[in-house]
């Protein structure tokens, strides 16, 4: 008994100490009506055609600066797309929580 209440106690205090990613992005007040997914917005579409236009590019004749240019726009584009789309994303920590929780509940 001893011996599970010190796990307990040290998995709490884990979990507690672990830092947390904040998001410092400005939000607007939340509304009742559900968030448009990245593939429905305007922006999300507009970037993505671009995406389309990059890949169909013939980059034979290009020069390496402006190939650069490229990867760096479609990195750019890659990572707006993403901060866009949003979700929801667990720690690898808060996974093992939630399964030794389940293991021992059930």
């Amino acid at each position: 008994m001893k011996k599970l209440a010190i796990c307990l106690v040290m998995t709490c205090l884990s979990f507690t100490l672990i830092p947390l990613q904040l998001n410092a992005e400005k939000r607007s007040d939340p509304s009742s009506l559900p968030a448009p997914k990245p593939a429905e917005s305007a922006e999300a579409k507009t970037l993505e055609l671009r995406l389309n236009e990059i890949k169909a590019m013939d980059k034979s004749n290009m020069k390496s600066a402006e190939k650069k240019n490229m990867r760096k726009e479609v990195k750019a584009i890659n990572h707006r797309l993403h901060s866009i789309g949003g979700g929801v994303y667990l720690s690898v920590g808060a996974v093992i929580l939630i399964v030794v929780l389940l293991i021992i509940l059930l």
